[in-house]
């Protein structure tokens, strides 16, 4: 198994198939957070979820995986995703249980942004 080091943290969410920059930061700038406990939380437009993740491999790079559940704008979603680290970012997928789907891609925060 990869080092779950690698991706606690703070990631802060730079790009996505789906939405473009301004809607991610609608509300927050966007961000998926991983915690030590194997929980995190992700936060763009009007989503605010809290996640249930596990490392390992995905064609032979460090990944996570994990389901979220939570809300969107007040109605409550779930889904899952998947993320391999290249370099310094995460590059994966979100998938909504019943709706959207979208590639994204991730990069740390800033440390200085990150306590925020």
């Amino acid at each position: 198994m990869d080092n779950p080091r690698d991706f606690i943290g703070r990631w802060r969410i730079i790009e996505t198939e789906m939405w473009d920059r301004d809607a991610l930061d609608l509300v927050a700038p966007a961000s998926l957070t991983f915690q030590k406990n194997r929980t995190g939380t992700m936060k763009f437009i009007a989503v605010s979820v809290w996640i249930d993740y596990r490392i390992g491999q995905r064609d032979g790079k460090p990944a996570v995986e994990f389901s979220f559940q939570g809300q969107d704008e007040g109605d409550p979603i779930c889904g899952r995703a998947w993320a391999v680290l290249e370099g310094s970012q995460l590059r994966g997928r979100l998938y909504f249980h019943m709706g959207d789907d979208s590639s994204f891609v991730a990069e740390r925060f800033p440390e200085r942004e990150s306590k925020k």
